[in-house]
């Protein structure tokens, strides 16, 4: 890329304003004017950019008079491209111009304080309406309210889309139910990043990349030997994604669409080497490299049950099984994951961060967590007595005074079945086939509690139907993965579906940097007394 290139994408990047006002201007204006701009006039623009919001606000409204020299010339041309009145932007053209599948016909009358306040609403290619409120605090001097966003979009995206009263879940269109049965993993990474399903040429150079990016750092590995043996897996992951931008200097321009597709690769193919080594680590075995003849699932189950000592063929039933996983977990939308990276990307931090970032996230109980909790929840029965006092737990749980949990059953999103549960429960059902499992004390709980939350009529009318997180914890555990490792696999394969959001909200022209706002409850402006005084 060249170095005006360069700036250029710089200037985009440090254009995306506060105000809503002054990004139509930007956007416009990179549409048909940046590209015209020679070295000088881009450094008096990026100079110009130094401004805060008010001050740029005032100069391109008019309402003040531009008094750098080096700045008329930017402000002028802005102007031009800006709109006719700029104290009043039609709602229509604020909110959708140049953006696909969405339209804005329709607007949404706030009354507030004795007055009326109108606002544009959005309608995306499917899905619920929203009502567009970048200018609410402009107008009202008021913010929302709406802690956990349970009702707020914070982006638009064209990556992957829920229905949770249908119970449906798609990656770029294409049903989760069809991809789960007709594509691998690699193919689905494919999809979420580029958009479209990939040819066979496409697919064998994707993978082939893949491939050759699945060894780390030589000196990364040493990194691990700084954590204690019995560090919780999710804790390595962390530290270890995060420093591979002290190893990979070379792909942290976020500017530059080639530094951004490298860091991607990179993060996909080296996610279950640096997963597998944690592994591992922990247990004290010595790190097997990855083989490059695997395929991807494969590759993972050689790196962390192979040894040196005797060959280790990978059980393709277990690699599908895995694969699926993979599959099922690679994106599930505005998570509260995918939200930390987005987050964490709108400040312009490199990808590696923005990723430990997510994993970390992930890492709580209540997000990528679940599937762990469940099967802490299994081990607590077993111990109790097992099948014998599944009974007894029901009563527990459906004790409005106990503080017992039913972990692994209905999910937040999704008011009908979880559509990823069907199939892992397939998948469930091969892998305890193929390993001889069916009469494992553990899985047979596990089966039980099933049909119990299938019949009893205390969880179907709460729609408290096994979700992904029950089904793929059983796997795992059936297939010798630990428990404390469940969350590192969701971490490899949700890597993927945080690439495709991050670099998506990168190449929104719109997207600024997260600031939530907050309805402050703490004490009035009050003076500070003598100590002796207080």
């Amino acid at each position: 890329m060249s170095d005006l290139k360069a700036l250029r994408e710089k200037i985009k990047w440090r254009a995306r304003r506060g105000l809503l006002e002054i990004d139509l201007f930007f956007t416009r204006f990179a549409a048909s004017g940046l590209d015209e701009l020679d070295e000088k006039q881009l450094l008096d623009l990026q100079d110009l950019l130094t401004c805060d919001d008010h001050e740029l606000w005032a100069m391109l409204s008019g309402k003040t008079p531009c008094e750098v020299e080096r700045w008329k010339e930017m402000v002028a041309l802005l102007r031009q491209s800006g709109p006719s009145i700029p104290t009043e932007v039609p709602q229509e053209t604020r909110t959708t111009e140049g953006i696909p599948g969405m339209t804005t016909q329709k607007t949404a009358t706030l009354g507030f304080n004795g007055q009326s306040y109108e606002f544009p609403v959005l309608s995306g290619s499917i899905g619920p309406d929203v009502i567009d409120i970048r200018t609410l605090y402009g107008k009202t001097g008021a913010f929302t309210f709406d802690p956990g966003f349970m009702s707020t979009a914070a982006c638009k995206s064209s990556i992957t889309y829920i229905d949770g009263d249908k119970g449906e879940l798609m990656y770029r269109g294409y049903p989760i139910e069809q991809l789960a049965v007709n594509c691998d993993y690699l193919e689905t990474c494919y999809l979420l990043k580029h958009g479209e399903l990939p040819s066979k040429a496409q697919y064998d150079d994707f993978t082939k990349t893949v491939r050759e990016h699945t060894m780390v750092h030589e000196q990364l590995t040493r990194l691990y030997q700084g954590f204690r043996r019995d560090a919780h897996p999710m804790a390595i992951l962390v530290g270890m994604v995060g420093s591979l931008s002290a190893y990979y200097q070379d792909s942290l321009d976020i500017s530059n669409p080639e530094h951004r597709t490298i860091a991607a690769m990179r993060l996909i193919a080296k996610m279950p080497t640096i997963t597998a080594m944690a592994y591992k680590y922990t247990i004290g075995e010595p790190f097997m490299y990855p083989r490059n003849d695997l395929d991807y699932s494969s590759n993972f189950l050689h790196m962390m049950f192979a040894t040196p000592c005797e060959k280790y063929e990978p059980n393709p039933v277990l690699a599908r099984a895995l694969d699926r996983i993979l599959i099922l977990h690679a994106d599930h939308e505005q998570n509260a994951s995918t939200s930390t990276v987005r987050l964490s990307g709108s400040s312009g931090a490199n990808p590696f961060a923005c990723i430990a970032a997510g994993i970390a996230c992930l890492w709580g109980p209540a997000h990528g967590g679940a599937n762990e909790a469940c099967l802490v929840m299994l081990d607590d029965i077993m111990k109790q007595g097992g099948v014998e006092k599944i009974g007894e737990f029901i009563a527990q749980v459906k004790d409005k005074n106990s503080s017992v949990k039913l972990m692994g059953f209905g999910h937040r999103v999704y008011k009908n079945y979880d559509p990823r549960a069907k199939l892992m429960r397939e998948t469930c059902h091969e892998v305890l086939n193929e390993l001889g499992l069916q009469d494992d004390p553990m899985f047979k709980l596990a089966m039980a509690l099933e049909k119990i939350a299938l019949e009893d009529e205390y969880f179907v009318s709460r729609k408290l139907y096994p979700n992904v997180d029950f089904y793929s914890g059983i796997v795992q555990k059936a297939m010798g993965i630990p428990v404390s490792l469940f969350t590192g696999i969701f971490a490899m394969a949700r890597t993927i579906g945080w690439i495709a959001q991050w670099n998506e909200m990168i190449g929104d022209p719109e997207q600024k940097i997260g600031r939530p706002r907050q309805l402050y409850t703490g004490a009035p402006r009050r003076d500070v007394k003598p100590m002796a005084f207080r």
